[in-house]
């Protein structure tokens, strides 16, 4: 089912002290689940001694709760590559369902709400589909989030809603980091 477009969704900010002043670049969303609840995970966030944020939590009815201003790094991606460059970080935002996507599958809202957060910035930075990416791909091995399955099915509707631009293939519908199918997710 195709998320319905056009919801507004609540917004929220509590800014994370565990980000850093410099300029961010912009060039793109980077896709996690947080492995806790909404309130759990802004908690984390707002503790200095997680040394952890996103720009965004989305939860599951589609509350967008802001930490870290887009302006900012976010400490979201750790050891990470991406577009042949290290320090993800630096260069896309970080953007967090609450939940874990091995455990429940995005809700629609929050489907619905990852797509209006990223209408309001895809156009204006000059984005396409080759720059949304989720955490298996940038940190493989390391990370598992998210669930392939449902990140195919949050690409699949990103390129509905925006088309593949000039460069899908970078991300494209890879649901597995390493090329290798057998290789996610990793034994438990």
């Amino acid at each position: 089912m195709a998320p319905t477009l056009g919801m507004a969704f609540a917004r929220i900010e509590w800014f994370s002290p565990n980000r850093d002043p410099a300029a961010h670049e912009r060039l793109g969303a980077l896709f996690h689940h947080s492995g806790m609840g909404f309130d759990e995970t802004i908690a984390r966030m707002l503790d200095p001694a997680s040394r952890v944020s996103y720009h965004c939590l989305i939860g599951l009815d589609g509350t967008r709760c802001t930490l870290v201003p887009d302006e900012q790094v976010a400490w979201h991606a750790g050891s990470s590559r991406f577009l042949g460059r290290e320090r993800c970080n630096d260069f896309l935002l970080g953007i967090a369902f609450a939940g874990d996507t091995h455990l429940a599958p995005l809700t629609e809202e929050q489907v619905c709400s990852a797509l209006e957060w990223l209408g309001e910035r895809w156009e204006p930075l000059g984005w396409d589909a080759a720059r949304v990416v989720d955490h298996r791909q940038v940190s493989p091995g390391r990370k598992r989030d998210l669930d392939p399955a449902q990140w195919d099915r949050l690409y699949s509707e990103i390129l509905s809603r925006f088309g593949s631009g000039r460069g899908a293939s970078v991300s494209g519908l890879k649901s597995r980091p390493t090329g290798d199918r057998n290789a996610w997710p990793p034994p438990r």
